[in-house]
């Protein structure tokens, strides 16, 4: 796969194993290979969620923000390992690991998410250690922050 943005869905696909109703990142639009991404998700009236959470007052949850801002920061870890493989520099292209979230820190939430919005995924890779990644996670509707969190993730052991 060669790395050209933006990434859509399909190539999104070829990164992640995560599949409909849970893959919560639908564009790529800017990288920084092992510092930055810049993604998005569309908030349809349509998404599962919205049926009981919360009827007649439709909500994104907040963990599944938080769940986008993690996908994002895998599709970092991914990206970058394909950009140093396109530059010809070690590191790529392992994109067949799998990574699990497991710690959340400083989650803050302060507007909620609605159908409708735009759902702007900015995630910061702060350092790698060994089999793990931490992330730094925005996300904004509108230019607007609506959630941040730090996000650690660990590379599944087989």
């Amino acid at each position: 796969m060669s790395l050209q943005l933006p990434i859509d869905v399909p190539k999104i696909n070829e990164l992640l194993p995560h599949r409909y109703p849970f893959l919560l990142v639908d564009r790529v639009t800017a990288l920084e290979p092992n510092k930055r991404v810049l993604a998005y998700k569309n908030v349809s009236a349509n998404e599962p969620f919205f049926n009981g959470h919360f009827p007649g007052h439709p909500v994104m949850p907040g963990v599944l923000v938080i769940e986008a801002l993690a996908q994002a920061g895998g599709l970092l870890t991914q990206l970058s390992r394909l950009a140093l493989h396109d530059a010809g520099e070690p590191g790529g292209p392992k994109t067949d690991k799998l990574y699990y979230l497991v710690k959340v820190d400083g989650a803050k939430f302060s507007k909620m998410v609605v159908p409708g919005d735009r759902l702007e995924l900015e995630v910061e890779l702060k350092r790698m250690i060994r089999n793990m990644a931490m992330y730094v996670g925005v996300a904004r509707v509108d230019g607007e922050q609506v959630a941040c969190a730090d996000i650690l993730c660990a590379e599944a052991q087989a």
